[in-house]
């Protein structure tokens, strides 16, 4: 018999050279909801794009990248 199983959220910022794991607030939620949920604790986020999915290690990464400080 197949089994599927859904694979989790993670959601990955840097921030000051290190790397951050958020949480999956609501698995409903889009991944654009997501970002505007987690800017509010960091500001950064608000310029940010999403980066993803990837999946890996069982997981779908969906990765913040702020766009701030950069040209192109």
């Amino acid at each position: 018999m197949l089994q599927t199983t859904q694979l989790q959220r993670i959601f990955l910022h840097t921030d000051n050279g290190q790397e951050i794991q958020l949480a999956d607030p609501a698995e409903k939620l889009s991944p654009e909801a997501v970002l505007n949920f987690y800017a509010n604790t960091y500001p950064l986020l608000t310029t940010a794009k999403i980066e993803g999915p990837e999946i890996k290690d069982d997981t779908v990464q969906y990765r913040f990248v702020s766009t701030l400080g950069t040209k192109g």
